[in-house]
C-alpha cells in the first residue's frame, strides 16, 4: 500500500481543502482536472489542482526578491553553523518576509513596458504580486537555506590542518560541488518528480503556507483561518525562543536524572540528552528539535516509527550491551562522543603522525600507538554500512518493477495524476541542458583538483570515480527520501572505498566525500525543489533559471561568510584555546575532521581492516543487505498486514546517521512531536491536522528564525551574557567520564 492511501482519500477529494483554488483559474478546458486528485492522501489534502499558465513567474520582482532572500540567509546559516547549536533558518523565514516585499513593489514600480511586442519585452512591474512568484523566491532562498557541504573542506584544512587553501580554490570547490547536482537532478527527473508516488512530504510544509499566505479564507465558526492561525503560532514561537535561546539554555536537554544523581557517573551517562544516552531527556527548544531530521510536522508516522525504532535498538540495546560488556575497550573512552583517543583514554596527538608534505607518517604511527573511538562512535559508522547496503537492496525489492517500468517507456496517461497532467502544458527543460552543465562541470572540477593538486591531492580518476558513485546511489537514495522524508547518507562509502584506494591523503579523501556525497545530495535538493515547482504549477524552465542563479549566489554566500569569520574570530573551532562558554565550537566540522583523519590520514586498512581493531563492524554491510530481504519476505507472505511494508530498514538502520554531531535529546523530543502530530493529530483530529499541521510547522520555524537572529544582533554582539546555574548545557558534567577501573581523565573521578 502507498503511503497516504487509503479510503479517506476518496472523501477527502471532495472536500474543500482541495477544491479552494490556490489559483484563481478554470479548468473547463480539462475535464479530468476537476474530478482527479492525487493518491497519496497527504498531498490530496494539501496541494491545490487548479492552474493559471498566463501568470507571469521570472519577473524583476521575483530575481531582486529571490536573489535578496538567498543571500540573506546564506549569510546567517552558514553564520550560525560554526556555533555549538547550530541555528537553521530555513526558506520559510524569507518565504514569509518577502510577501509585504512583493506587493509594496506591486503598488509603487513603474509599470512602462520596454521593448514592447518584440522578443526582449520588459517591465519592472508585471502586475499583481501573484503566487507563482512567490514560489520560485522561495526557491532562491532555498538555495541560501541549505548547508554548503564542501565549506567544511575549507574550515578542515585552514583551522584543524593549519594549512594554506586559497580563495580561489575554496570558491572553484564550492562552485563545482554544487552545480555538479544538476546533472544527476536532469537524469532521475523521470523516475523522482512526475510519479505520484514520489510525493516528497516536506514540500507539503510550503505548500500549507503559500495557501495560508494567499488563499482568501471564511472563519469557521468557533475556528481560525490558516492566516490567523500561522499569525499566532509565529508570535507564541517568537516570543517563546528568547528562553532557551537566551535566558534558559538549559530547556535545551532536561536530564533530569543528573539533578538526582549530581556525583553518578553512571547516572549522567544514562540521563544527560547531549553527552550521554538521554534516558528520560526531554528538550523544550525547537532549534533543536529540528536541527538534524527536519520539522517532526513534515515527517509522516511511519518514518517516524522506523526512526523511533533504530534510534531505540541503536541507542538503548547495541550501545549499552557493547559498552558494558567492554566491546572495543568501550569502558576507557565516553559512552557517547566523536573524539579521537589513545588506548589510556587521551586525546590523541594528530599533529604529531602528519609529515612535512600533508602525509601519514608510518613511523610516529608505530610510536604513538593505533588510535581509538568511543564505542558508540564506531557503531555509528557500523549502522552507516548496514544503511548502505539496505538502500540500495530496499529500493530494488519494494521499487525496482516501477523504476524498471518507467526506463522502458515514458509514463502513460494512466500513471499520470492531476499535477502531471497540468504540467504538461508547459516547455519542458531538454536534456542535453542538464547534460552540459554536467559536462562542463566534470571537466572544471578535474581541472581544479589536477591544477591545484598540491592543495587538494585529489588526481583526476578520483572525481571520475566519485561521480560514478553520485550517479549510482542518486536514485535510491532518492526515492526513499521522496517517500519518507528522510535522506541515507552517502559519506561513509565515499570514505571508505578512496581510503583504502588511496590512503594517507586527508585532502584528498575529503574532497572525494564531498564530491561522491555532496553532489548526490544536492542532486536531491534539486530534485525535491523541482517536485514543489510541480505541485506549484511553475513552469520548468523557470524553475530551472532559478535554481541554477539561487546556486550560484548561494555558493559566493556562503563561502565569504565563512572566509569572513575564519579570519575574524580568534581561535574560531579550537576548543581549547577558546573562552569558556564560548558558542564557535564548530561540531559540524569537528566531525569532519575526525573522519578525515580515520579514513583519509589513517586510512580505513588500519581502523577497520585486516590492520585494524575495528574489523568486525565490516558484518554491518552484510546485515544491513539481509534486513530488507526478511520484510520483503514477510510483505509476500502475509499479504493482508499492510504495516509490514512501511518497515523502511534504510531509514530504520540509518536513524542515527547524524550522531554525532546529533545528541540523543535531538531524537527523543522529535520522536514524541512526531508521534503527537504523524499518528496522533492525524488519526484522530484530521480535520485540524490537514488546515493546520504544516502551517504549524512554517510558524515555529520563522518565529525561531527571527527572534534568533534578533537575539544575536541586539545581545550576542555586543557581548551582553547571562551567568547563572541555568545557563549549563544539561547539567551532567560527568557523562563523558570513563568507568574503567584506572583511567585518568582531567575533570573525572577515577574509579
Amino acid at each position: 500500500m502507498t503511503p497516504g492511501k487509503g479510503t479517506g482519500a476518496g472523501t477527502a477529494s471532495k472536500s474543500n481543502e482541495i477544491t479552494a483554488p490556490l489559483i484563481e483559474a478554470s479548468s473547463a478546458d480539462d475535464p479530468s482536472v476537476d474530478v482527479e486528485n492525487s493518491p497519496i492522501e497527504q498531498v490530496a489534502l494539501t496541494v491545490p489542482t487548479t492552474d493559471d499558465p498566463s501568470l507571469q513567474t521570472f519577473t524583476f520582482r521575483t530575481l531582486t526578491l529571490g536573489a535578496l532572500s538567498c543571500i540573506l540567509l546564506s549569510f546567517l546559516n552558514q553564520f550560525f553553523w560554526y556555533r555549538r547549536e547550530p541555528l537553521s533558518i530555513s526558506s520559510i523565514s524569507a518565504q514569509i518576509a518577502v510577501v509585504p516585499l512583493g506587493y509594496l513593489m506591486a503598488k509603487t514600480l513603474p509599470k512602462k513596458v520596454f521593448f514592447e511586442g518584440q522578443r526582449f519585452e520588459f517591465t519592472f512591474n508585471p502586475g499583481p504580486f501573484h503566487v507563482k512568484e512567490h514560489v520560485l523566491i522561495t526557491i532562491f532562498a532555498n538555495a541560501g537555506a541549505g548547508n554548503v557541504y564542501a565549506i567544511h573542506i575549507v574550515s578542515v584544512l585552514k583551522l584543524f590542518y593549519k594549512k594554506e587553501l586559497t580563495f580561489l580554490v575554496a570558491l572553484l570547490v564550492v562552485i563545482t560541488t554544487q552545480v555538479l547536482g544538476f546533472g544527476w537532478a536532469g537524469l532521475f527527473r523521470r523516475y523522482l518528480v512526475d510519479p505520484p508516488t514520489m510525493w516528497w512530504p516536506q514540500n507539503l510544509v510550503q505548500v500549507s503556507l503559500f495557501r495560508a499566505l494567499h488563499e482568501k479564507e471564511k472563519r469557521s465558526a468557533g475556528g481560525l483561518t490558516r492566516n490567523q492561525f500561522f499569525l499566532i503560532a509565529f508570535v507564541c514561537s517568537f516570543a517563546y525562543y528568547v528562553f532557551p535561546g537566551y535566558l534558559f539554555p538549559m530547556l535545551v536537554s532536561v536530564s533530569w536524572i543528573c539533578w538526582i544523581y549530581p556525583n553518578s557517573v553512571l547516572a549522567h551517562q544514562l540521563g544527560s540528552g547531549l553527552h550521554g544516552l538521554g534516558i528520560g531527556a526531554i528538550g523544550f527548544d525547537w532549534s533543536s528539535i529540528s536541527a538534524y531530521l527536519g520539522s517532526p510536522l513534515a515527517s509522516p508516522w511511519f518514518a517516524t516509527a522506523n526512526i523511533a525504532a533504530g534510534f531505540f535498538l541503536i541507542m538503548y540495546v547495541i550501545t549499552p550491551i557493547a559498552y558494558w560488556l567492554n566491546i572495543f575497550k568501550a569502558k576507557t573512552f565516553p559512552i557517547f562522543s566523536d573524539g579521537l583517543f589513545t588506548s589510556t583514554g587521551q586525546n590523541y596527538n594528530i599533529s604529531a603522525i602528519i609529515n612535512n608534505n600533508f602525509l601519514f607518517d608510518t613511523e610516529a604511527y608505530e610510536r604513538e600507538g593505533p588510535l581509538y573511538i568511543s564505542t558508540f562512535f564506531a557503531m555509528s559508522y557500523g549502522v552507516g554500512f548496514a544503511c548502505l547496503t539496505a538502500t540500495v537492496v530496499h529500493v530494488l525489492l519494494f521499487h525496482g518493477r516501477e523504476i524498471w517500468q518507467l526506463s522502458k517507456s515514458a509514463f502513460e496517461e494512466k500513471g499520470m495524476d492531476v499535477h502531471t497532467k497540468l504540467m504538461r502544458k508547459y516547455k519542458q527543460v531538454p536534456e542535453w541542458w542538464f547534460m552540459c552543465i554536467l559536462l562542463i562541470n566534470i571537466a572544471a572540477t578535474i581541472f581544479t583538483c589536477q591544477y591545484y593538486n598540491n592543495q587538494l591531492q585529489l588526481p583526476w580518476w578520483g572525481v571520475l570515480l566519485a561521480c560514478v558513485l553520485a550517479l549510482f546511489f542518486t536514485l535510491p537514495v532518492g526515492v526513499i527520501t521522496a517517500t519518507t522524508n528522510q535522506t541515507p547518507a552517502l559519506n561513509v562509502i565515499t570514505e571508505y572505498i578512496i581510503g583504502y584506494i588511496y590512503p594517507g591523503f586527508p585532502a584528498a579523501n575529503i574532497c572525494f566525500k564531498v564530491y561522491g556525497y555532496i553532489s548526490m545530495k544536492q542532486g536531491i535538493t534539486f530534485l525535491q525543489d523541482l517536485k514543489l515547482g510541480h505541485y506549484m504549477k511553475i513552469p520548468p524552465r523557470a524553475m530551472f533559471m532559478a535554481q541554477v542563479f539561487g546556486t550560484i549566489i548561494s555558493a559566493l554566500a556562503h563561502l565569504g561568510t565563512a572566509w569572513w569569520l575564519m579570519n575574524t574570530i580568534p581561535d574560531i573551532c579550537d576548543r581549547e584555546m577558546l573562552p569558556a562558554g564560548s558558542p564557535w565550537t564548530c561540531p559540524g566540522d569537528h566531525v569532519f575532521y575526525d573522519a578525515s583523519i580515520i579514513w583519509g590520514l589513517i586510512g580505513p586498512r588500519r581502523i577497520f581492516g585486516d590492520l585494524g581493531y575495528y574489523s568486525s563492524v565490516n558484518w554491518f554491510f552484510f546485515a544491513g543487505a539481509v534486513a530488507p530481504v526478511l520484510v520483503w519476505i514477510a510483505h509476500k507472505a502475509f499479504p493482508n498486514r499492510p504495516w509490514i511494508r512501511h518497515i523502511t530498514m534504510p531509514v530504520l538502520l540509518g536513524a542515527t546517521v547524524n550522531m554525532p554531531p546529533a545528541t540523543a535529546v535531538n531524537y527523543t523530543s522529535w520522536i514524541l512531536i512526531g508521534f503527537a502530530s504523524g499518528f496522533i493529530a492525524y488519526r484522530y483530529y484530521r480535520d485540524w491536522w490537514s488546515r493546520h499541521n504544516y502551517v504549524l510547522s512554517g510558524a515555529l520555524d520563522a518565529g525561531l528564525a527571527f527572534m534568533g537572529v534578533l537575539l544575536y544582533l541586539c545581545l550576542g554582539m555586543e557581548h551582553i551574557s547571562l551567568n547563572w546555574w541555568k545557563m549549563q548545557s544539561d547539567g551532567c558534567p560527568l557523562a563523558s567520564c570513563p568507568t574503567e577501573p584506572g583511567t585518568v581523565v582531567k575533570g573525572c573521578p577515577v574509579l
